[in-house]
């Protein structure tokens, strides 16, 4: 079993399917899966809520939608919004989520 995690920075819906759909089918592949929202994808959580994709649902319920990032989230105007999300903020690294703080676990990083 390998360890992925995507970092999604475009804030683009159809892109981000794509990661959705890869994170899954890695993890019923039985590899261990992340997701960390970076960039303009981090305005992404409401928009796939409010769309109720059920992509980005079961990516919850399967806790893959690891974290986002918190001075993105600030800069895009939806910290606030994020915060309340439910999932992970992410700042140790000058504000922003750390790849070493993957590499560091063993994950195999996957930049989109």
């Amino acid at each position: 079993m390998e360890k992925y995690v995507f970092f999604a920075f475009n804030g683009s819906p159809v892109c981000f399917i794509h990661v959705m759909l890869n994170a899954l089918d890695l993890d019923t592949r039985g590899h261990d899966v992340k997701i960390v929202l970076e960039g303009e994808a981090v305005t992404l959580i409401r928009e796939m809520r409010e769309k109720q994709n059920t992509l980005f649902a079961l990516l919850e319920e399967k806790f893959i939608m690891d974290c986002v990032c918190r001075a993105c989230s600030k800069n895009m105007g939806v910290l606030e919004y994020n915060e309340s999300s439910g999932i992970r903020l992410a700042d140790e690294m000058n504000g922003h989520p750390a790849m070493s703080t993957y590499t560091d676990m063993g994950y195999i990083v996957i930049v989109i």
